[in-house]
């Protein structure tokens, strides 16, 4: 018998420890080389574990247990030789007799063949335990989910595509109305995100200002660019690369907003690494937009779905959600009409955008049905005034409701040519 220990990589600097928050395989499941063997998630992100070698895997660590960097948490006999069952080539073997006996072959490939596949394995219809995690979370009905795994399993990419599609009113599953109640511990991450969170309330003096924004002009931008941008961008155009440009040149405009403290001191920063608030089957993660300021808006679009994308699937990095001088949260896309968004430390503000209403407004003393955004910068008052915030977000109003400000660097294009 030939045994590989497999210890836990450093998932980034200064993180020492990680908590298994699902294994994705059994105790004694013949595993692949670089098969995916469970999700561990770290005070940061969390990640996959890949077998190293191909074998029969034995697990020494069980789910929620704190392990050390380093720490062995399986063993993996390569030595074993692999299963008569295992490739997952020979599972659609067995419906073919099913297939030839039928009276009308020609049909069998239509609609009784994925049927067939179920039975073959008692794993069939069953969802992997980082599913099965996500179809609990959000309620839905495991039969909704086609099932892409070995031996018809669901697995978690099967929910999120799924998820993505969209279910029918029937794909939901009732409320349970039981009276019982369940235990579930806080992972590592949420924990941390936690903590966070009331550190920010309680060290730092943070206060909101709002305001609201015709968002019009952008909307008709959009709505005249958008399919050229998506054709020649290959990337489609939204709210977001306009609020991140037009954020990017207020900081400029604004350096105390962009800060940080530190001790006794203020770090001001010569660059705008913008995190963008996306939402993901493991809750809320901030990656970075690194030099948003030298992007254009096709570049911050193509690298926020880049990202997203990561986020989505459970691979975004520490490194991807470190560094950022400016938070952009997006409450807007749940419906939310206003809120106070906290603080991301040791960042100094936060920008929150929020759903567009028809709003009646008045324009040139006339009454006028318009789309509005209300907008919310929360901001630590210890390093920014209450002068620079509102005059920050003001600024981000300008320029979306003069989209070409952003062109000449938040001026007007009329100042700019007379060089004022």
């Amino acid at each position: 018998m030939s045994l590989l220990e497999m210890k836990v990589p450093s998932p980034g600097e200064s993180i020492s420890e990680v908590e298994i928050a699902t294994w994705l395989v059994a105790d004694g499941d013949y595993v692949e080389k670089d098969q995916a063997i469970a999700e561990v998630d770290s005070d940061k992100a969390t990640l996959e574990l890949p077998a190293e070698e191909s074998g029969i895997i034995t697990l020494k660590a069980a789910e929620g247990d704190v392990v050390k960097v380093g720490q062995v948490v399986c063993l993996i006999d390569t030595s074993a030789a692999r299963p008569a069952g295992a490739p997952a080539a020979e599972a659609p073997a067995a419906p073919a007799p099913e297939a030839k006996a039928a009276p009308a072959p020609a049909a069998a490939p239509a609609t009784p063949n994925p049927d067939p596949v179920k039975p073959a394995s008692y794993a069939a219809g069953s969802a992997s335990p980082a599913a099965a995690k996500i179809i609990k979370e959000n309620n839905i009905n495991p039969s909704a989910v086609k099932a892409t795994g070995k031996d018809g399993r669901i697995t978690k990419q099967d929910v999120i595509a799924a998820m993505s599609a969209g279910f029918s009113t029937e794909a939901a599953q009732g409320w349970g109305g039981t009276r019982e109640q369940s235990r579930e511990k806080m992972s590592m991450l949420r924990r941390k995100i936690a903590e966070r969170l009331v550190s920010v309330k309680n060290e730092t003096a943070m206060l909101t200002t709002f305001n609201e924004v015709d968002m019009k002009p952008i909307m008709d931008v959009r709505a005249k660019y958008k399919e050229a941008f998506a054709k020649h961008h290959e990337v489609n155009l939204g709210f977001m690369s306009f609020f991140t440009k037009a954020v990017t040149e207020a900081l400029k405009l604004f350096p105390a907003v962009n800060a940080q403290i530190d001790g006794n001191e203020m770090i001001f920063h010569d660059y705008a690494d913008i995190g963008i608030a996306v939402s993901s089957p493991k809750g809320l993660m901030v990656p970075v937009v690194r030099n948003a300021e030298q992007m254009s808006l096709a570049e911050i679009e193509r690298e926020i779905k880049r990202l997203a994308i990561k986020a989505r699937d459970g691979k975004i990095t520490p490194e991807d959600m470190t560094g950022g001088t400016f938070t952009i949260t997006n409450g807007g896309v749940f419906g939310s009409m206003l809120s106070t968004p906290i603080i991301n430390p040791p960042q100094s503000a936060i920008l929150g955008m929020h759903n567009v209403v028809e709003r009646p407004v008045a324009i040139n003393g006339k009454v006028e049905i318009r789309p509005i955004m209300y907008v919310a910068l929360s901001y630590d008052h210890r390093i920014i005034d209450g002068k620079e915030s509102v005059g920050f977000l003001v600024k981000v109003k300008e320029m979306l409701e003069n989209p070409e400000r952003m062109i000449f660097g938040a001026k007007d294009p009329m100042e700019v040519l007379l060089g004022l």
